[in-house]
């Protein structure tokens, strides 16, 4: 959806003084991702990502860093002297960039991840539809104690007649359940008319932004309120424990949303499962299954307990062991992966591959139906297809100083405890005795050997003991 004249505005400019972090508020994580990053991407589902601006201020570089690759427009707020003076940096930024003003302007909270595009969307229509100067998102907690209350003119009607701080409030007052989210939509024009006109005579010497509500409504122009459908949706976080509680329903609203399309997940409340993970129907999930950043599974899988995969796509019909890690890795269908594998970056196996106990990959090529099952290191390779890597067999790839490639061709077999040192090639259909040390490349159909001729002395045993009684004596 793309509201036309309408551009959203995020405040990302506070510190977050009491969660104790050196790092920016907005740039700490819950459900894998920074919370301004999933403020960005409900808003980029109202309007395009160049109509976003995002207001920045503590470790504004820091800031930017993060999200600039979302496309979206900065406006710098030196000082944090309030919400309100948030918006005259705002004001600020369109009279010297001579870009367009846009008719209505929608004011996030960058540390509410939790907002649904389709609660945007609700309060940008409500705005339009009631020809509203300011409107504000609402909710109504549990235990409304310590926000600002919301007084309607009625209690059936979308009027607001002012926000009352929580101190500021009468005895009668005291009781009013609705709270003000922080969350706004204005009309353009009658903001920035406003804007100058706010004060700091107030406890902390800050311009805010809810004080326009009174200035409007004193004025004749129309305020009203919508209620958000959930108040987690427009909670923000404080403190870490707080931060962990939106955490805890953003994983359990994937984890639903992943059961509602035909994934089955034993003990979702054990796995860790982050919002942009996208998983096939049929699927099982086993308890205590971590699948983190953009990982992509397959239909038919099945994960099993402890594992952890980061960014990694998983085709169809894979068996994922107990106790994998898995990152940045591709996995193709009906392979066996497990238990206990290790699989680094740019691991790359083949369908019906088997990579199996303590294996580690890594930068690695491994061709269909190839297995490597046991104790190995495989790093810096590309590995045909139907090859045997015995048990303990590696590949020998760093030097001290750089990385070498070992290249392995189809339906070759590595013998156990063998050490190919980089670079080599071992051609189609080679063999490679067990306990070999590797150094020169393989042609195909040869058998290789590098290891040192056995040698048998019978009776070797016997004497040796004998000896070692006559020392005692």
């Amino acid at each position: 959806m793309d509201t036309p004249q309408l551009a959203i505005a995020i405040m990302a400019a506070g510190k977050g003084t009491r969660l104790k972090s050196k790092r920016p508020k907005v740039l700490h994580e819950i459900g894998g991702r920074a919370l301004l990053l999933h403020v960005i991407a409900a808003a980029e589902k109202i309007v395009p990502a160049n109509r976003i601006y995002c207001i920045i201020g503590h470790e504004a570089d820091s800031v930017r860093a993060a999200v600039e690759s979302t496309g979206v427009q900065f406006v710098l707020q030196p000082e944090q002297r309030g919400t309100g003076h948030a918006l005259q940096m705002v004001k600020a930024f369109f009279a010297l960039s001579g870009q367009p003003i846009p008719e209505n302007l929608l004011v996030l909270s960058g540390d509410v991840p939790l907002i649904r595009p389709e609660t945007i969307a609700s309060i940008a229509d409500v705005h339009l539809r009631e020809h509203a100067a300011m409107t504000i998102l609402t909710a109504v907690p549990s235990d409304p104690t310590g926000y600002g209350r919301i007084l309607r003119a009625s209690p059936d009607k979308p009027d607001v007649t002012a926000i009352v701080e929580q101190k500021s409030l009468k005895p009668d007052q005291l009781a009013t359940p609705e709270i003000n989210s922080g969350i706004y939509c204005f009309r353009t024009a009658a903001l920035f008319d406003k804007l100058d006109k706010l004060d700091t005579n107030n406890a902390h010497g800050e311009f805010y932004l809810t004080d326009v509500a009174g200035m409007l409504v004193a004025d004749g122009q129309r305020v009203v309120a919508v209620k958000a459908d959930s108040v987690d949706e427009v909670l923000g976080a404080n403190t870490i424990a707080e931060m962990m509680h939106l955490d805890a329903a953003m994983r359990l609203a994937t984890a639903r949303r992943l059961m509602a399309s035909g994934v089955t997940i034993f003990r979702p409340d054990t796995c860790v499962i982050d919002s942009e993970v996208e998983v096939g129907a049929d699927t099982i999930l086993e308890p205590f299954v971590q699948l983190l950043g953009k990982t992509r599974i397959g239909s038919d899988c099945r994960i099993r307990s402890y594992s952890v995969i980061q960014n990694s796509s998983i085709g169809d019909n894979v068996t994922i062991r107990n106790g994998c890690i898995m990152d940045s890795s591709t996995i193709a269908n009906a392979a066996i992966i497990g238990p206990y594998s290790h699989l680094r970056p740019d691991s790359r196996i083949g369908e019906a591959a088997h990579v199996g106990n303590f294996v580690e990959t890594k930068k690695v090529t491994l061709g269909a139906g190839s297995k490597a099952n046991h104790l190995n290191y495989l790093g810096d390779a590309v590995i045909g297809s139907n090859v045997n890597v015995g048990a303990g067999a590696i590949t020998c790839n760093y030097d001290g100083v750089n990385k070498h490639q070992t290249t392995i061709g189809d339906n070759v077999f590595v013998g156990s405890d063998s050490t190919l040192v980089a670079p080599v090639t071992i051609e189609s259909g080679a063999y490679i005795a067990a306990g070999s040390s590797i150094t020169e490349d393989v042609p195909s159909g040869a058998l290789a050997l590098g290891r040192a001729r056995q040698v048998t002395k019978p009776g070797w045993v016997a004497a040796k003991k004998a000896k070692q009684n006559t020392a005692k004596k």
